[in-house]
């Protein structure tokens, strides 16, 4: 007799990730064996080991769920130091998740999974700057012998090689994008579409960002492209009046610091050199008050500051 699982119970998903450095590489023979372990799902990338670029891992670590398994062939397939490597492994166990390496004897479920990890990492930086050390030796050697470095098709103009490496700048921004959104995208998601982009670049950039509007739009209409972010963020604002465009501002204040007091939120207004609603540039506390129940009518969430 089977006895059904809990519904609080659930399998633990076991997630390939297969990457291979340079695009004339194929990632079958890891998606073979990462089948063979047991993976359903696989994810496969292509770039440099030692590049800091890796949209899909950025975007598989933001989807992992607790229980799962992130696995991988070698540890050299995952991690570019063994820094980042800890990184990957601190992320995972924050979301309650594990990893395991199937030619490693890793598995981070286990204490002496940990402990290997420690090791083989180690042993996998040190290998990466023997290598390093090599490819620089050999550069120099080249270049005594007259032949010069870098990319012979870029150097030619041939348009395979260009594309190839466009793909790869803009494999890299995106995967810049997915890897900063948290620390703006949650705000963009708040004023957005009832705020023009001019407010929200402001409120954006007093959180100590620096931001202009053309950069905003057009990393918010990447990450709708793909798939990463709601279409509704890039609708046309409605027309503003004078008030509501203050309404931005100071509710932007008031998210980026709950623990601000009205005065305290008008002092930086002042601060800001933005004139009041009637266009004087002394700010009261009632006005503060005024135009943040303006923002929680329109949905945003403000606290509600003390008066002091």
């Amino acid at each position: 007799m089977v006895k059904a699982l809990s519904p609080a119970v659930r399998p633990r998903r076991l997630i390939g990730y297969a990457r291979v450095s340079t695009e004339d590489q194929v990632t079958d023979a890891q998606a073979d064996e990462l089948g063979q372990a047991g993976c359903a799902v696989i994810h496969h990338e292509q770039g440099s080991g030692a590049s800091r670029s890796r949209p899909v891992l950025t975007k598989l670590m933001h989807e992992i769920r607790a229980g799962d398994v992130l696995v991988v062939v070698r540890l050299d397939r995952l991690a570019r130091s063994v820094s980042h490597l800890l990184e990957v492994i601190e992320t995972l166990e924050k979301r309650g998740a594990h990893f395991r390496s199937l030619r490693d004897p890793i598995d981070t479920s286990t204490p002496q999974g940990m402990f290997s990890l420690q090791v083989l990492g180690a042993v996998a930086q040190l290998e990466r700057a023997l290598i390093a050390e090599r490819t620089k030796a050999g550069i120099a050697a080249a270049k005594a012998r007259g032949r010069l470095p870098g990319n012979p098709g870029l150097r030619e103009r041939r348009p395979e090689s260009i594309r190839a490496v466009a793909a790869a700048r803009d494999s890299a921004y995106v995967g810049d994008l997915i890897a900063s959104a948290q620390s703006w995208l949650p705000i963009v998601r708040r004023l957005r579409p009832q705020h023009n982009w001019d407010d929200v670049v402001r409120v954006l950039n007093q959180k100590g960002q620096s931001w202009t509007v053309e950069r905003l739009r057009r990393s918010v209409y990447r990450l709708v492209r793909e798939g990463l972010a709601k279409p509704e963020l890039v609708q046309r604002a409605p027309r503003r009046q004078p008030e509501d465009r203050l309404m931005t501002p100071v509710a932007g204040i008031a998210i980026a610091d709950p623990d601000l007091s009205l005065r305290a939120i008008a002092a930086q207004l002042e601060a800001m050199r933005e004139r009041t609603p009637r266009g004087g540039w002394q700010w009261a506390a009632s006005s503060v008050k005024h135009l943040l129940d303006r923002a929680r009518r329109l949905g945003l969430t403000v606290h509600e500051p003390a008066d002091g």
